[in-house]
C-alpha cells in the first residue's frame, strides 16, 4: 500500500477509531479527534501541486481482485486532485463548523463514522484509474450519505430524504454499472486510460451509445440533473453540515467529475455532447425559476445548487461540442476553462451560505423566509459573509463568481460564431436560455440576502436572535475570504490547479496558459449581458409580487415528486399483490417453482452446451436388474392412484426394498443394511403417524393441480438422466473413483472401499455431518421435553392475538 492509497483510506481507518474513542470518552468534543483527519489529506494533497503542475502523472496500483481485474488503480492528474482537494479541504471546514453545530448531546460517533466514509468514498471517486472500484466507492456514496441524511432518524422527513436519495442515486449507480461493463466488453479493459487508448474500438462500436447513455443516468443522477433533481431539495433534511458537504462541494460533484474524466473518451459522439449540454442548460434555467418559489431557505440554497450544478455540466456539454466539431477550439478551451473554475467557485460560496443558513436557523429556530427579516443589525457577521457569498454567486464583482460567470456568459454567446450543422439553425437558444438562467439566479441570490436580514423584523422566530458563536462562523468566513482573494486574483489558481484539471478534460499534455481578469473592456458581449441581467432581475425583484402567481399555475399532481410519490406507491402495491400471488404459504406450490426453473434452466442448457449420448461404457443390464426396475415402477404407479394411505406407505416401503436390492446386487451390503434398516424405521413411523392425520383425501384435487404435478415430476425426472446420461458421455477426466481402486488400501489400509472414502478420503465431511445430527438430535430433545406452562400457553394465545 503506497501512501496514496493510505490517504484514500486514512478517513474509513479513523471512522473504525473513533467510533470505539466514542463509547469510552466523550468529555471533548468528538469533532476536535476528526478535525486532524482531512487536514492531513489536504496538506498531502498540496505536496502534490508542483509535480502535477509540471505535467506529471501519479499512478499507482494495489492488487485487490487481480482474477476479475479489479485493482485498486490510482490515477493523480490535475482533475483529479482538484476534486480531492475540494473534498479535504471542505470537509476539514465542515467538520470544525460542526464542532460548533452540532451539540455533544446528538450521536456523534455515528455523524462523524458516517462522514469519515463519505469521505474515503469520494476520494476513491475522483483519484480512481479502475471503473470497477470507482463503481465501489460511487455506491459506498448513496450508502454513507443515506446515513448521514437520515441521521435524524426520529423524522418521517429525514428518512424520506434519505430514502429518495438513495432511491435514485443507486438506480443511475447501477445503469452506469451497466455502461462501464459495456466498456470492458469493447476494449477489454477496466481501466479509464486504457479505454481512453482505445478510442478507435469504441467510435466504431455499435455498444457506444448504449454505454453512454447508461453512464449518463450514472451522472445526471448524481449530480441531481432533470429529472433527477427531486432527490436533492429533500435531502436538505440533513443537518446543516452535511448539506454543506455532500450537497454543494462533493457528492453532487460527482456526477460533474464522471462527465469530466469521460469526455475525452465520448466527446466524438453527438449524443454524449448534446445530451450534456441540453440537460444541463434546461436544468440550470428551470432550477433557477423554481427556487425564487421557496420559503424555506436550504430549499432555495438547495434549487440553486441544482442550477449552478446544471450550469457546470452545460459547460462540459459545450465544450466537449466544440471539441467534437471542431468549430472554435477556443470556444473549448474557455468552456472547459470556466466550467473547473465554478466547480471551485461553487464549493466556497454555497459551502459558505449553507453554513450561514444553518447558523440562522440554528440562532433564531427557523428558516422560513416569512419569519425572518430585519437581522441586519442583530447579526453584522453573518450579513456581512452572506452578501460576499450571495454576490458571488449572484455573479456580481469583485467575487470570484463573477468570474466564472463572465466565461460562462462568453461561451455561451460565442455558439453563435461556430457551425454546429444541423443544430446551427436553433442555436440562439443556447445563450437565449443561459441569460434566463441567469437573470432567476440573480434573483434568488438577492432574495437570500433581503428575506434574512433587510426588511422589517417580524418577530416571529421560535428564538430571540442573536449573532452566532465564532466557532460556527469561522468556516463561513474562510471560504468568504476565498470568495474575495479569487476574485481579486484569479491567476493564483489558473496555473497550479485550473490549467492542471483542464487539461486532465481536454486529455492534453500542452498547458494552456489561462489568463483571467476581471475586465475585458467595453467591447464584451458578456459584460453587456451581466448588465442586462443586473438591469431585469433587479426589476423583476421589485415587481416580483406581480408576477409570483404564475408559480399557482404549477399544480401538486404535475410535479416529478407526486410522480415519484406515486411511482412508489403504486410499486409497493404491485410488488405485495406479486408476491402474495406466488408467496402462497403452500410448500408443493415453493416446489413446482422451483423444480420448474430447474427444467427450464436444464433444457436450455442441454439445447446450448449439445447432448452426448453413449452407450457403450455402459455396464449391461440383468433379468434382475429389469425386474427390480419394474417393481419400483409399479410401487410408484400405485401410490399415485390408491385412495389409502396404508396402501401407500407399503408401496413406498417397496420402493426403498428394492433399492436395498439393487445395492446387493451391486455388492454393496453395507449400503444395502443401511438403506434396509432406513425403510424398516420409516415405515413404522409413517405407520404411527399417518394415523392421527386429518381424513382429507388428495383425490378430491383437481385434474389441473394433477397433470401439474406430473408434468414437473416427470420433467425434473427425465432432465436428471438425460443430465447423467450427458455426463457420463461425455467425460473429459478419469473417474475418482479409479483412484480410489487404486489407492484405497495403500493410503488407507482398508479393503472396503466404502467405509475408507466415508472416513478417510471425507472424513471431514462425514464429521460435519455427523455434528449436523448431533445438533439436530438436541433439538428434537429440546422439544420433547419442553413443558410449557398455563401461563406460557396464555401469552403464546394473546401474541397471537395480536399478530391477527
Amino acid at each position: 500500500m503506497t501512501l496514496i492509497h493510505l490517504a484514500i483510506l486514512l478517513p474509513v481507518i479513523a471512522a473504525v477509531l473513533i467510533g470505539t474513542l466514542y463509547r469510552y470518552y466523550r468529555r471533548i468534543h468528538l469533532g476536535w479527534f476528526v478535525l486532524p483527519v482531512p487536514l492531513l489529506i489536504v496538506i498531502y494533497l498540496f505536496t502534490l501541486i508542483p509535480r502535477v503542475m509540471n505535467g506529471q502523472v501519479i499512478h499507482e496500483t494495489m492488487q485487490f481482485m487481480p482474477r476479475i481485474g479489479m485493482n485498486f488503480d490510482v490515477y493523480i492528474d490535475g482533475l483529479g486532485l482538484l476534486f480531492a482537494i475540494l473534498i479535504s479541504g471542505i470537509g476539514a471546514l465542515v467538520v470544525l463548523y460542526s464542532i460548533g453545530y452540532l451539540s455533544e448531546k446528538e450521536n456523534l460517533g455515528n455523524f462523524y463514522v458516517f462522514l469519515l466514509m463519505f469521505m474515503t468514498a469520494m476520494l476513491g471517486i475522483v483519484l480512481n484509474d479502475n471503473v470497477i472500484m470507482l463503481y465501489l466507492f460511487w455506491e459506498l456514496t448513496s450508502i454513507s450519505s443515506f446515513l448521514l441524511i437520515a441521521f435524524w432518524s426520529t423524522r418521517d422527513r429525514s428518512l424520506y430524504g434519505a430514502l429518495k436519495s438513495m432511491i435514485i442515486t443507486m438506480f443511475g449507480g447501477f445503469l452506469m454499472l451497466g455502461g462501464f461493463i459495456t466498456l470492458y466488453l469493447i476494449t477489454g479493459t477496466f481501466s479509464i486510460r486504457g479505454m481512453i487508448e482505445a478510442l478507435p474500438q469504441i467510435q466504431e462500436s455499435p455498444l457506444a451509445p448504449f454505454a453512454i447513455v447508461l453512464i449518463l443516468f450514472g451522472a445526471f443522477t448524481k449530480s441531481a440533473q432533470f429529472p433527477f433533481y427531486i432527490w436533492l431539495p429533500d435531502a436538505m433534511e440533513a443537518p446543516t453540515p452535511v448539506s454543506a458537504y455532500l450537497h454543494s462541494a462533493t457528492m453532487v460533484k460527482a456526477g460533474i467529475y464522471l462527465v469530466a474524466r469521460f469526455t475525452p473518451l465520448f466527446a466524438f459522439s453527438n449524443l454524449w455532447v448534446w445530451t450534456i449540454l441540453i440537460v444541463g442548460l434546461f436544468t440550470m434555467a428551470w432550477a433557477s425559476f423554481n427556487a425564487i418559489k421557496k420559503d424555506d431557505l436550504k430549499a432555495i440554497l438547495a434549487f440553486s445548487t441544482v442550477s449552478q450544478l446544471g450550469l457546470i455540466m452545460s459547460l462540459l456539454g459545450l465544450g466537449a461540442l466544440s471539441l467534437a466539431t471542431g468549430a472554435n477550439d477556443e470556444l473549448f478551451t474557455v468552456a472547459v476553462v470556466a466550467a473547473v473554475f465554478h466547480t471551485i467557485n461553487h464549493a466556497t460560496f454555497k459551502g459558505a451560505l449553507f453554513m450561514i443558513t444553518g447558523i440562522v436557523d440554528h440562532e433564531t429556530g427557523t428558516r422560513s423566509m416569512k419569519r425572518l427579516g430585519g437581522l441586519l443589525t442583530i447579526m453584522p457577521v453573518s450579513f456581512t459573509l452572506t452578501v460576499i457569498t450571495a454576490l458571488s454567486m449572484a455573479g456580481l464583482p469583485p467575487f470570484n463568481g463573477f468570474l466564472t460567470k463572465e466565461l460562462f456568459l462568453e461561451a455561451m454567446i460565442t455558439v453563435l460564431e461556430a457551425d454546429f450543422g444541423a443544430m446551427a439553425s436553433v442555436d440562439f437558444l443556447i445563450p437565449l436560455v443561459a441569460v434566463v438562467g441567469s437573470i432567476f439566479t440573480f434573483i434568488y441570490s438577492i432574495l437570500i440576502v433581503y428575506g434574512i436580514f433587510l426588511g422589517k423584523r417580524t418577530h416571529d422566530t421560535p428564538k430571540e436572535p442573536h449573532e452566532s458563536p465564532v466557532l460556527m462562523l469561522i468556516s463561513p468566513a474562510i471560504l468568504s475570504l476565498l470568495v474575495i482573494v479569487f476574485g481579486l486574483f484569479p491567476n493564483m489558481l489558473s496555473a497550479t490547479i485550473i490549467d492542471p484539471a483542464a487539461m486532465g478534460i481536454m486529455d492534453s499534455a500542452e498547458p494552456l496558459g489561462t489568463h483571467l481578469a476581471m475586465w475585458h473592456g467595453f467591447a464584451n458581449p458578456a459584460l453587456w449581458a451581466t448588465v442586462a441581467v443586473v438591469i431585469i432581475g433587479s426589476v423583476m425583484f421589485y415587481f416580483r409580487d406581480r408576477w409570483m402567481f404564475i408559480y399557482n399555475y404549477h399544480k401538486e399532481a404535475f410535479t416529478l415528486n407526486y410522480l415519484y410519490d406515486q411511482g412508489l406507491l403504486y410499486s409497493r402495491i404491485g410488488s405485495q399483490k406479486i408476491t402474495d400471488g406466488y408467496m402462497t404459504g403452500y410448500l408443493r406450490n415453493y416446489l413446482v417453482y422451483i423444480f420448474g426453473f430447474f427444467i427450464v434452466m436444464g433444457i436450455i442448457t442441454l439445447m446450448n452446451s449439445g447432448f452426448n449420448m453413449d452407450f457403450s461404457g455402459f455396464a449391461p443390464v440383468g433379468i434382475q436388474e429389469v425386474i427390480i426396475s419394474l417393481i419400483i415402477l409399479i410401487a410408484t404407479a400405485v401410490i399415485l392412484i390408491t385412495r389409502s394411505r396404508m396402501v401407500s406407505i407399503i408401496m413406498l416401503g417397496s420402493i426403498g426394498f428394492s433399492m436395498a436390492l439393487f445395492f446387493v446386487f451391486f455388492r454393496a451390503p453395507d449400503l444395502a443394511l443401511t438403506q434396509l434398516a432406513i425403510e424398516t424405521v420409516t415405515t413404522a413411523l409413517f405407520l404411527v403417524c399417518f394415523y392421527h392425520l386429518p381424513k382429507k383425501s388428495r383425490h378430491e384435487e383437481r385434474m389441473r393441480f394433477k397433470f401439474t404435478n406430473f408434468i414437473v415430476s416427470a420433467g425434473v425426472g427425465i432432465l436428471v438422466i438425460l443430465f447423467g446420461i450427458s455426463a457420463f458421455s461425455g467425460r473429459v477426466f478419469e473417474p475418482i473413483s479409479e483412484f480410489h481402486i487404486e489407492n484405497v488400501y495403500e493410503l488407507a489400509a482398508g479393503g472396503n472401499m466404502v467405509n475408507v472414502i466415508l472416513v478417510d478420503f471425507r472424513g471431514f465431511d462425514t464429521l460435519f455431518e455427523t455434528l449436523v445430527f448431533g445438533i439436530a438430535g438436541i433439538g428434537i430433545y429440546t422439544l420433547m421435553k419442553l413443558k410449557l406452562t398455563r401461563k406460557d400457553e396464555d401469552n403464546e394465545e394473546h401474541s397471537e392475538e395480536s399478530r391477527v
